[in-house]
């Protein structure tokens, strides 16, 4: 018999010989124990289900004390992200000769090797960590002010757009042992988390520091794509967020486009964010990626599912009426989040119609955006304009809108005034405006000054954005997409076949680990 063992993105096969070496090991006792302990039941007595719960418990095993030095498979010397690296490299896989990319490997490296020395200092093992351990930390630390920052410090990863800042961080976050207590989120998910605990926490003397005690129980290792902060209210409270995320012992990992001196720059009451600047730079060590290629653009298809030009209503719900086949599409009313509902115009299997102003006119957000992409695995955006300073807040919404989505692996279908380039050249940094070249004519200047935006933030966007647009629309972007569709299917046609109810039994350890 071979058990297949689902392991966050990973599959691996243990065989007959592991599985007796397993078993004599105290595995068949940990299986045992969860079978009679577990609330899990069988739906059908057959062959199949019995297979796919054991395959689920050998998953459980293998994460184990009992197992982990017997087995082999979990993290330690002679692995990690470097090694990993090279494999691709040598497989074709990711491209060579990329200086600025080996050097951050080589800091994850660092990191991956020191984490793996401390592990029990840091309380990674999140089976180790028992609950009523985590109760009387909570309880002492009500009566006595307790710190236990990590002896290890994290990293912040800073560079231009396309650079490879996520990969890089998804290939260190994959190969560290899954039975970590390990996250790895989106800033803007991560926040929304936070305020969603935050009002669930409303009253308590200090929410901030219980929330903090609630992430740092589930995840010591936090990993945050994109950090950057354009809220106030976000920029508020990181500060004494973030005092006691590593007061509790959580190691950061981060990546961003803005080093952390040049973060929430010119924002409104930006002295009182300085401190966490301050703190994030003496808990993470500070990297560069200063590769001057974006990986983004190297894509070999440029245009995709974005239609330029006006007019192309009728053609957009064409290829959207293509997409979703012959199921019928119909206005549609979804959850997004915290029981907040969002009218959606056409849905059909899997696929929603929007016009531009209903999505980006209107007060909608990240975390709106987030639920429709938990709904919807495609979007079609009719109308995206030329953006400049009359539009500024729909650009906003636009920007977020195009970062949840590639955060999600969606698709996008839209039909737009101009190129990816041509849709955000009006909007410009200050800096960037200080150093543009007066017009001679006054009435050309004052016609180019009424429709330039200057603007920090929404500028430092502007190439993020223009570079995700390029390769969402790009054949290897479709080609994964469609990948992930067929996996969902696959995993959908096993569940039905199966019997088992798997609101009981994730197999993806990511999911168990999640907020």
């Amino acid at each position: 018999m071979r058990a297949v063992v689902r392991a966050g993105r990973h599959i691996r096969c243990v065989s007959s010989i592991q599985e007796r070496e397993l078993l004599k090991t105290g595995v068949r006792r940990h299986i045992s124990s969860e079978v009679q302990g577990s609330n899990y039941k069988l739906l059908r007595k057959d062959e199949h289900d019995r297979g796919v719960l054991y395959s689920y418990l050998v998953s459980r095993a293998l994460s184990s004390p009992a197992a982990k030095h017997t087995s082999g498979v979990e993290g330690g010397r002679g692995g990690g992200p470097f090694v990993e690296y090279e494999r691709r490299i040598a497989a074709g896989e990711l491209m060579d000769g990329d200086s600025c990319q080996v050097g951050t490997l080589k800091e994850l490296q660092r990191l991956y090797d020191q984490l793996v020395d401390s592990a029990n200092a840091c309380k990674l093992d999140k089976y180790e960590a028992s609950d009523k351990a985590g109760r009387s930390r909570w309880f002492w630390s009500r009566l006595i002010p307790q710190s236990s920052v990590s002896p290890v410090k994290g990293l912040y990863l800073y560079g231009g757009v396309g650079t490879g800042k996520t990969m890089l961080m998804d290939l260190f976050y994959d190969q560290l042992p899954s039975n970590w207590r390990k996250k790895r989120i989106h800033f803007h998910d991560f926040m929304l988390t936070v305020h969603s605990r935050l009002q669930k926490h409303k009253g308590v003397a200090d929410p901030l520091e219980v929330v903090a005690g609630e992430i740092a129980d589930e995840s010591i290792l936090l990993c945050l794509d994109e950090f950057m902060v354009t809220d106030v209210a976000d920029a508020l409270i990181l500060n004494r967020l973030f005092k006691h995320l590593f007061d509790n012992g959580v190691i950061l990992v981060a990546t961003s486009n803005r080093a952390p001196d040049s973060l929430y720059e010119r924002g409104l009451q930006r002295d009182l964010f300085l401190p966490f600047i301050a703190t994030l730079k003496e808990r993470c060590v500070s990297h560069e990626i200063g590769s001057a290629v974006d990986y983004r653009k190297l894509t070999s298809a440029q245009l995709g599912f974005y239609f330029v030009g006006k007019e192309l209503s009728a053609f957009l719900k064409q290829k959207f009426q293509e997409l979703i086949g012959e199921h019928s599409a119909s206005p549609q009313e979804v959850e997004v989040v915290m029981g907040r509902k969002l009218q959606v115009p056409l849905g059909a299997n899997g696929c929603a119609y929007f016009p531009f102003e209903y999505l980006c006119d209107r007060p909608l957000g990240a975390a709106d955006y987030f639920g429709l992409c938990k709904n919807f695995h495609t979007l079609a955006l009719d109308g995206v304009p030329i953006f400049g300073l009359h539009n500024k807040t729909a650009a906003y919404r636009f920007v977020t809108l195009v970062d949840v989505m590639y955060e999600n692996k969606a698709r996008l279908l839209c039909t737009a005034e101009g190129t990816p380039m041509e849709l955000l050249q009006k909007v410009v940094t200050i800096s960037d405006a200080q150093h543009m070249a007066p017009r001679t004519a006054s009435r050309s200047k004052k016609n180019d000054d009424s429709e330039l935006c200057v603007d920090n933030e929404l500028g430092f966007a502007k190439d993020r954005t223009i570079s995700r647009l390029t390769e969402m629309n790009s054949k290897e972007y479709l080609e994964q997409h469609a990948s992930m569709l067929a996996d969902r299917q696959q995993a959908s046609e096993v569940n039905t076949k199966g019997g088992i109810d798997t609101s009981m039994i994730l197999l993806d350890k990511r999911h168990l680990l999640s907020f």
